[in-house]
């Protein structure tokens, strides 16, 4: 029996690499940074500012979605940080991963996410990218993606609090 996959996605700084493996430790699942199997052509492009297209993602959401697909052969639950932003990319995902696959879009203020981005340090993915991104991002609507949940974040929330607002996590786990 496979496992569920969960897709924490969004924007560069919004907190998917850290909502996810708290969920995913919460839970006693095994948790994917996305932002490992981007080649290294695509992190160089990224932190040069520069946007990656549609040919650029796609062997990066295959690769993901393989290792996604692997994991949920050994894991009940598996955690996927990927931005996801467009739904074609959620098409990808909901196409090539071997399990039920359920999106959790977090959803910050702009602001917020600026903030982050200028206190952090050693990523490849810069506030140069933030345009870009909120150009291409699609939010999911329950009416047309009922496996996507959005969640709205606010700066100071704990993850504790943002774990407590999924409602996934008490029915897909």
């Amino acid at each position: 029996m496979t496992g569920i996959v969960v897709v924490i996605m969004g924007v560069t700084g919004c907190g998917k690499s850290t909502v996810g493996t708290q969920l995913a430790a919460v839970n006693g699942g095994c948790f994917i940074e996305g932002d490992d199997f981007h080649t290294q052509e695509n992190k160089l492009k990224m932190a040069e500012g520069i946007p990656l297209t549609d040919a650029d993602r796609l062997p990066w959401l295959q690769a993901l979605s393989a290792a996604a697909t692997a994991e949920a052969m050994k894991n009940q639950l598996v955690v996927v940080a990927c931005s996801a932003l467009a739904r074609r990319y959620r098409d990808v995902l909901r196409r090539e991963v071997g399990a039920t696959v359920r999106f959790v879009h977090l959803a910050i203020p702009r602001e917020d996410i600026e903030r982050r981005l200028a206190s952090r340090a050693n990523h490849f993915a810069g506030s140069s990218l933030l345009d870009s991104q909120y150009a291409v991002l699609e939010v999911p609507e329950a009416t047309t993606e009922p496996d996507a949940t959005v969640v709205f974040v606010a700066e100071a929330m704990a993850v504790a609090d943002v774990l407590a607002s999924l409602a996934c996590v008490s029915t897909c786990v």
